[in-house]
């Protein structure tokens, strides 16, 4: 039981934790679409002015990118790939703790259950007519099960809940960085005619 009160306490932390770090880093889905569509509309400048408004890791990679566009070294395949797979990376830490806890945590309420058996029949080895001690030993030993699968419920719902904010954020990425791509072929089309 103390190992899964150490589990629970870890998952609430590492909740809190990440719900601090997408607050401060997430962009939002809102200004990835006004991005979209201010470059749909060929209004880079409008667009550069938002992402500079605008906190998070998505603006950032997005400014940067505004300012080194026109320049011939700049690769900006190369350059959104690395920085986003590197943003990435931050969103998702942490996360595979979770998904260890959410197998972790119904298997140590299970040995914990059955040690609590073995102990409650162990009373029959030693003593006749005890019957209730044993029943209240089961009853005893159910409670680690019962908690072990609360904390993998937790564990799981918080977990769903940050793999699916990352999903959004992935969505996000690919939309704002398909835009500034498509002006930049739309610009080399303009100056190849």
């Amino acid at each position: 039981m103390y190992v899964l009160l150490l589990c629970s306490i870890f998952v609430i932390t590492i909740g809190v934790e990440r719900i601090v770090y997408f607050a401060r880093a997430d962009s939002g889905r809102k200004f990835a679409g006004e991005f979209y569509h201010l470059c749909a509309k060929g209004r880079l400048v409008d667009a550069k002015n938002l992402a500079i408004k605008t906190k998070g890791d998505l603006a950032f990679l997005l400014n940067i990118s505004l300012d080194r566009i026109n320049r011939k070294d700049f690769d900006t395949k190369i350059f959104f790939e690395a920085h986003s797979n590197i943003s990435l990376a931050k969103f998702r830490a942490r996360l595979y703790y979770l998904n260890i806890i959410i197998t972790m945590a119904p298997l140590l309420g299970l040995l914990g259950t059955i040690s609590g058996m073995i102990s409650a029949f162990s009373i029959f080895n030693t003593q006749e007519n005890q019957s209730s001690a044993v029943t209240g030993g089961i009853g005893e030993a159910l409670i680690a099960t019962a908690t072990g699968l609360c904390v993998a419920i937790i564990a799981l719902t918080i977990h769903s809940y940050f793999i699916q904010r990352v999903d959004h954020i992935v969505t996000d990425m690919e939309l704002s960085f398909s835009a500034i791509e498509i002006q930049l072929q739309r610009g080399n089309k303009n100056e190849a005619s």
